[in-house]
């Protein structure tokens, strides 16, 4: 088949969701399909939020199928369009008053969160099937739009490459520097470890130059900035866990790539998707996401290495069943 994968894009901005589409059409070219990801720029401040879904509707996509993706791309016309949902516009629904949402509680915001929910739900039933990402995605649809999804787990990027190696003294944190993904909890965490661990952070944002400033005073924290996949792969194999905290994350690919390093987990009992993969005792520890429980966490495991191993075996065993040919079938089928 004709395969054309929609998505959106901030210019300039590269993550998770870029790597997502850029494999799915990789995975389509592989089991025989010729595929095409097309792109369009969206900007997420509430007096442009509707500007980008308007450009998808007259878009014209000629394919014998389109998987839409993130917001607004599911906005696209086409007679055979399935949804992968991989998240909405956040701002707008869950985090409405966040820190990170230009989406308060005014009457002005609830009007537009309200016009967006009624455009985001007709988008969407014009799917001939929905899946999402992970079941917390499938449930923010569900209670905002009173849609059903069905989730649809894929690797993350790197799995291949990435392999079990000996537990340093060392947690790695690979994130964006951004509020949502609260990098700042390791680093004030670092500050409380009672072992020798160090903290090393890789990524960029914008609160790189908060983190910079924050991190100064405290030696065991290493603040990477970018780095090369070669590079992330090494930092992954060789540390004692890996810490991830973000605020109810969509599915989380350094959870992920950490099972497929053989490396547990300290996450937060408020990180969404991560808790669908990360059991507490059992493929990684669940704190109350303060720096005291995390600290707590890596220091509990850097005293017990073996521990550390078990959990990091456990989530590997965890990972072990997931494929792209799977996620292939299961988008054409139907």
């Amino acid at each position: 088949m004709d395969v054309v994968v929609c998505g959106a894009q901030v210019p300039f901005v590269r993550g998770g969701a870029e790597l997502h589409m850029e494999n799915l059409v990789a995975a389509f070219a592989e089991a025989g399909h010729r595929s095409e990801l097309v792109r369009l720029p969206v900007a997420w401040e509430r007096g442009r939020l509707f500007d980008a879904p308007l450009a998808w509707r007259s878009v014209p996509i000629d394919a014998d199928l389109v998987i839409a993706t993130n917001f607004p791309s599911y906005f696209v016309r086409h007679p055979r369009k399935v949804v992968w949902l991989f998240h909405q516009h956040r701002g707008a629904y869950d985090a409405v008053d966040s820190s990170w949402s230009d989406f308060e509680l005014d009457d002005v915001s609830l009007a537009d969160q309200a016009r967006l929910s009624d455009w985001d739900t007709r988008a969407l039933e014009e799917a001939t099937r929905i899946f999402s990402t992970s079941q917390v995605v499938a449930d923010r649809l569900a209670r905002f739009n009173g849609l059903q999804a069905t989730p649809l787990y894929h690797p993350p990027p790197l799995h291949k490459r990435l392999r079990p190696g000996p537990f340093g003294d060392y947690v790695f944190c690979p994130t964006r520097l951004e509020a949502n993904k609260r990098p700042g909890v390791v680093v004030r965490a670092t500050s409380k470890f009672h072992s020798s661990t160090r903290s090393i952070i890789a990524g960029r944002g914008s609160m790189e130059l908060e983190l910079d400033s924050l991190a100064s005073g405290i030696p065991a924290v290493e603040m990477l900035g970018f780095v090369s996949d070669d590079e992330l792969v090494e930092r992954f194999v060789n540390a004692l866990a890996v810490v991830y905290v973000p605020a109810d994350e969509d599915y989380g690919y350094v959870t992920l790539q950490a099972f497929y390093a053989g490396k547990p987990v300290i996450t937060a009992q408020d990180s969404g998707g991560v808790l669908e993969w990360v059991e507490d005792g059992v493929t990684g520890i669940v704190t109350d996401g303060s720096p005291e429980e995390v600290a707590d966490a890596v220091d509990r495991l850097a005293s017990d290495p073996a521990l550390a191993k078990k959990m990091g075996d456990a989530g590997r065993d965890r990972v072990r069943s997931l494929d792209w040919p799977t996620v292939v079938e299961r988008l054409t089928t139907g």
